[in-house]
């Protein structure tokens, strides 16, 4: 027995010296793997977001050790600068590692990490005060509100008490996010004067102090536990308390500060207006398209695909009987006016509609099945747009589920106005944002096990994600989900209005265009009504280049589908093929490249 136990010290020994020297090596010197240098980067910076671990689901059993879902990032300069100089240090480290001496796979991820990085150091150095963090659409006073009332779980007192404890800390949140403004008020850079008006709207009626969405959630959440009245009213009482002497200052400071430099808005709406402005949108289209394509090249593509979509459209107008010699955008101006294909507008407009939107998605997941290996186990619903954000949001977008499956993804329909949901539009709305689209392919990548830490979770680039949604609105088309024409019209509408961003967005931020200008050519193009077309345009201003991302994925990924089946021909498996763009994490479309020759070449 005596020797059972010196053998088992002498293990457990040489366990604890193994995992000092691994941890050694991992926090003080190169590490042995770059798999795991990146996971430890990832990983450990995840620690400084409590948001990001409460979004993620994962360490919500052991929040009494971490305490993160009671608390907001504070962020200021200096933690600014830190990251940077961890970025200086990432890209230095991950030029140690040879490339003969990683595996296929670990130069993929360098590549990927490598330009990730890069890209992060170029915005820091050059354009460090050139974002808009508080805009109309996707801005940080918006996020966090939508964050509290979407993401923070309440499930039992202690989720409730920590829901308050996280709104204490909004004051200095927001204090920081101010000073962030004076300095970019420093460098010269003002938004423009409409993201000046919605914000202020937006502020004006978050701090009236009528109707809080966080106050409104907050008491149904808690009517939802088996909670005493005694215990709910003085939970109720608590983030009242939280909510006037921390939120409403917050808000009101960050109002007083729009309100107050309201007269210096920028009197453009193009990043050229910035200082080094069109070094800036070079970069921005290199971050989102990862392309080297040039403004001009982009714009050029978009008005080709205009051109090659329009025509089809006007020949399915042509078919189903709407023939006339108006251009195809006025066509379907008219259609979105046609009562025929809008809801009524009736108290309980949205809740019909959201239903509509369900059933869609449940047939799309059956009529994908043969196109895919596997679909994803997390669910997905719809929801409308919250009230709040609605005037200004986009017609639709898309929340990843959490990692443990316990909240679904969801796919938000913004109902604001009647003539954003004409019937014709809706399938591909609802292919794009849910299945096969966004929720197809996020929720599989968070539930890919076969891939590193990194590779999950460590870079995000819309011109894969947003490319691959838009490529499975033509997708659902090819598998015959549309119902008839007007669907494929719809479809087609939707394609068009991606296109049409190509040229909006360069025409904005390269050749010097006007919102006015903008707006006029995709009202004229698209026939989107006039709330959809201001909105778009107006996002577009405050996020250069984002949108570009769509069509120029869209566009690489059905190239390199057709490069593959004229050279596998008979061998050509949708499904295979699907798994190689899907089973890869979120690669920059250079990366996708490779891994599709690669396995083209394997296939042959």
């Amino acid at each position: 027995m005596r020797a059972i136990f010196k053998y088992l010290k002498y293990l457990l020994s040489l366990i604890l010296m193994l995992v000092s020297i691994y941890t050694i090596n991992l926090f003080l010197m190169k590490p042995y793997s770059m798999d795991h240098y990146l996971a430890k980067e990832l990983i450990t910076s995840l620690f400084d977001s409590p948001e990001a671990m409460t979004y993620m689901g994962l360490f919500d059993r052991v929040n009494f050790i971490t305490g993160h879902n009671a608390k907001l990032s504070v962020r200021d300069a200096e933690d600014a600068e830190a990251d940077h100089q961890k970025n200086l240090a990432r890209l230095d480290m991950l030029k140690r590692y040879q490339n003969d001496s990683l595996s296929s796979n670990q130069l993929i991820t360098k590549k990927i990490a490598v330009f990730d990085t890069e890209n992060d150091i170029n915005a820091f150095e050059n354009f460090r005060y050139h974002t808009f963090p508080v805009n109309q659409i996707g801005g940080t006073h918006l996020n966090l509100v939508e964050f509290m009332t979407d993401i923070h779980p309440i499930r039992s007192h202690g989720e409730a008490e920590d829901f308050i404890s996280r709104i204490g800390y909004v004051e200095k949140a927001m204090n920081n996010q101010i000073l962030w403004l004076q300095e970019q008020a420093n460098a010269g850079i003002f938004p423009p004067k409409f993201v000046y008006e919605h914000v202020i709207n937006q502020l004006e009626g978050m701090v009236a102090g009528t109707e809080s969405p966080l106050l409104d959630v907050f008491v149904r959440k808690i009517g939802e536990l088996d909670l005493s009245n005694e215990k709910k009213e003085i939970l109720i009482a608590d983030l009242n308390d939280a909510l006037n002497t921390s939120f409403y200052p917050a808000y009101n400071a960050l109002l007083d500060y729009f309100r107050d430099t309201q007269g210096l808005a920028s009197i453009h709406d193009g990043a050229w207006s910035l200082p080094n402005g069109d070094e800036y949108y070079a970069l921005r289209l290199r971050s989102y398209t990862t392309t080297d394509f040039s403004a001009q090249q982009i714009h050029d593509i978009g008005l080709s695909e205009v051109s090659r979509i329009t025509k089809r459209m006007g020949e399915i107008l042509d078919e189903i009987g709407y023939q006339s010699n108006k251009p195809v955008g006025l066509i379907m101006n008219d259609l979105n006016e046609d009562e025929n294909f809008l809801y009524a507008d009736s108290p309980d407009r949205k809740e019909i509609v959201v239903a509509d939107y369900n059933e869609m998605v449940t047939a799309a997941t059956l009529g994908m099945k043969d196109y895919f290996y596997k679909l994803p186990n997390a669910a997905v619903e719809v929801r409308a747009v919250p009230e709040y954000s609605e005037k200004t949001q986009a017609g639709g977008y898309y929340m990843s589920p959490s990692l443990d499956g316990k909240r679904p993804g969801v796919f938000y329909a913004n109902l604001y106005d009647i003539k954003q949901t004409p019937t014709y539009s809706m399938q591909a709305l609802a292919f794009h944002e849910a299945i096969p689209g966004h929720h197809l392919q996020i929720a599989l990548n968070l539930e890919n096990e076969d891939l590193t830490i990194y590779r999950r979770f460590g870079y995000r680039t819309s011109a894969f994600s947003e490319g691959w949604a838009l490529y499975s609105e033509q997708l659902a088309l090819e598998a015959g989900l549309a119902r008839n024409l007007l669907d494929e019209l719809g479809v087609l509408q939707s394609e068009l209005f991606r296109s049409v961003r190509l040229v909006v967005d360069t025409g904005m931020h390269y050749k010097r265009w006007t919102r006015e200008e903008a707006m006029d050519y995709m009202k004229r193009i698209t026939g989107m009504s006039d709330t959809e077309v201001r909105a778009e345009i107006e996002r577009y201003i405050v996020w250069p280049g984002q949108a570009t991302s769509y069509k120029v994925g869209m566009l690489k990924i059905l190239e390199l589908r057709k490069t593959a089946q004229e050279k596998l021909g008979n061998n050509f498996d949708i499904k295979k093929f699907h798994s190689i763009v899907l089973d890869n994490g979120i690669p920059p479309l250079f990366v996708l490249e490779d891994l599709v020759n690669e396995w083209v070449a394997s296939e042959a």
